[in-house]
């Protein structure tokens, strides 16, 4: 495992898509409470998979949050030491049943077959980390901010999505909007 405090490597520059783009049907559902289950029988299954590394693993994403309609795919992300470093981490994952899904700067996802899993993998002090759980703590505990998420994820699925990524896109203003809120708040 790399003690250094950078990457051991050059990061990839591009974008990969294993199995290329994928056509999508998208729902929400209402609050279930068995993702938080799900959430830590991953974290279980990761934990034990990287045994031997120091990580972090928290849930994030709308199957985070309490009372917000969600997608029902239960995202981790999962904090190693060096991304670029995928021997440390990649193939235990793999072994551990995920499949990668997403290479790209500073970022890989694996996720379950079933694609209701996904694991976003950082490295350690990467801010994507921070404004995750800024969003994920926000909406927990502010009603408003939590029904503008939700109903502008309702107004975005009447439209066709073929693609994920282009409907994550869709919500970046709106997400946007309320991580300045959960930072006025905070003082940050």
């Amino acid at each position: 495992m790399s003690t250094s405090s950078g990457p051991r490597r050059p990061d990839v520059t591009t974008v990969e898509l294993v199995g290329g783009v994928e056509a999508l049907r998208l729902e929400l559902h209402e609050h279930d409470e068995r993702w938080a289950d799900a959430y830590q029988e991953h974290r279980t299954r990761i934990r034990d998979a990287l045994a031997a590394a120091d990580v972090r693993i928290e849930h994030i994403g709308s199957t985070a949050v309490p009372g917000l309609a969600a997608k029902p795919v239960v995202d981790v992300v999962l904090v190693v030491e060096d991304v670029t470093a995928e021997e440390d981490y990649l193939d235990a994952l793999l072994a551990a049943g995920y499949e990668l899904r997403v290479r790209e700067p500073g970022h890989r996802l694996v996720r379950t077959p079933a694609r209701d899993v996904h694991v976003h993998v950082y490295g350690r002090g990467d801010p994507a980390v921070d404004e995750y759980l800024l969003l994920r703590d926000h909406l927990r505990s502010d009603a408003r901010d939590r029904a503008l998420y939700e109903s502008t994820k309702r107004a975005l699925l009447t439209r066709r999505w073929d693609d994920m990524n282009a409907y994550a896109d869709a919500k970046t203003a709106v997400i946007e909007e309320i991580k300045a809120r959960a930072r006025a708040r905070s003082g940050r």
